[in-house]
């Protein structure tokens, strides 16, 4: 009798522990598909910003690269008043140094995906430091602004032509 309740146990034991893997994979998956799974809360970082004129769609945790490596991440998104452009913050990780004439680009992961922002690294020998300014910024490419200049031009050079 107490043989069929310690086989019991054992097998509720490895149903639990089954169980428990099976919901630690699930929010392994949700933080990597959320964009949450790149940076520990525990890491030093320093904050840099950046105006653009159009982001495009980016969007708060979006990753930061620089020669394909993810080396930060998109803290916030406002829209600066005085200006009229977008003030991007990004959190870089301390590890990570750039030159302060380094040039942040907004681009696209293949032809509709996600939008990032690409870091290209300048050649200054000062270093960004926290609450520091990207002034080399260029902006998103909007694909629908792409298709209405070349239709635009299409029609201008049509009625040129005739």
């Amino acid at each position: 009798m107490e043989r069929k309740t310690d086989r019991k146990r054992g097998v509720e034991l490895m149903v639990g522990l089954f169980v428990v893997a099976g919901f630690a994979a699930l929010l392994f998956t949700a933080l990597q598909a959320a964009n949450l799974g790149s940076f520990s809360w525990t890491q030093k970082t320093y904050t840099v910003e950046a105006m653009f004129d159009n982001i495009g769609g980016l969007k708060p945790r979006a990753p930061v690269k620089s020669a394909g490596v993810v080396v930060g991440r998109v803290e916030n998104v406002t829209f600066d008043n005085n200006l009229f452009q977008a003030k991007v913050t990004m959190t870089i990780d301390s590890q990570y140094q750039f030159p302060t004439d380094t040039e942040a680009q907004i681009l696209t992961s293949g032809l509709l995906g996600e939008q990032y922002i690409g870091f290209v690294a300048g050649a200054d020998e000062e270093v960004l430091e926290s609450g520091g300014k990207i002034r080399r910024t260029q902006s998103a490419m909007v694909l629908e602004q792409m298709i209405s200049k070349f239709m635009y031009s299409f029609v201008e050079n049509k009625d040129n032509n005739q």
